[in-house]
């Protein structure tokens, strides 16, 4: 399930502190910026990324890098953003991947709380193909108690969809839920959670595994 509004709350504010406190490193400086956007604010970060990669080769140049940090409305000085491409592109290309660039900007998750993600997931993704789909909720997520859909506001493919956009961008929700933006989605939320048993209970509780 989505994160309370509790954590997102603790997450926003938590960055938000951390920022005016003076962060020196660069990376940490757009990890919390993201953060303070709530749990979906790196996955949005990659999905700008994404929009901007017009050929598909999932790499950036120092141009892309530094337009995708502007247009996602966050805020680098310019040895900040070539302090931060530096760091990601250790092959001295002059390109960085998508892959490698998440990787350094998730929270880091110990061993047990990705685990518990990763299976989450893999529960949720029926079909094995990697995405979560609307089909792939059915049979695994319960609608019949959704206030709305007990209503008859809302049908039983509304509730999947709006589920669905929880771990989506925000204006930017297209029904489907990749490993990828689950990951950085429950990094997010872990970032919001001290108590690793915490975690561990939230997310057994939140999907029965």
């Amino acid at each position: 399930m989505a994160s309370t509004e509790r954590h997102e709350q603790d997450m926003r504010q938590k960055a938000a502190r951390a920022l005016k406190g003076g962060v020196r490193d660069p990376i940490e400086m757009l990890r919390l910026q993201c953060l303070a956007r709530g749990a979906a604010g790196i996955k949005g970060l990659g999905r700008a990324f994404r929009i901007m990669d017009d050929d598909g080769n999932k790499k950036l140049d120092m141009n892309e890098f530094r337009k995708g940090i502007s247009d996602y409305g966050l805020v680098l000085e310019e040895e900040e953003i070539r302090d931060t491409f530096s760091i990601i592109d250790v092959d001295h290309s002059s390109t960085i991947s998508f892959d490698e660039f998440l990787k350094h900007l998730r929270p880091p998750m110990n061993k047990s709380r990705r685990g518990l993600v990763l299976k989450a997931f893999n529960k949720l993704d029926k079909t094995g193909d990697g995405v979560i789909t609307v089909d792939d909720l059915k049979g695994v997520y319960d609608v019949t108690k959704h206030p709305k859909y007990v209503s008859g506001e809302w049908t039983d493919e509304q509730v999947f969809l709006k589920f669905l956009e929880s771990y989506d961008t925000p204006n930017q929700a297209d029904g489907l839920v990749t490993k990828e933006e689950f990951v950085n989605y429950y990094s997010g939320v872990s970032a919001s959670i001290d108590n690793d048993a915490y975690f561990d209970l939230m997310m057994r509780t939140s999907w029965k595994l």
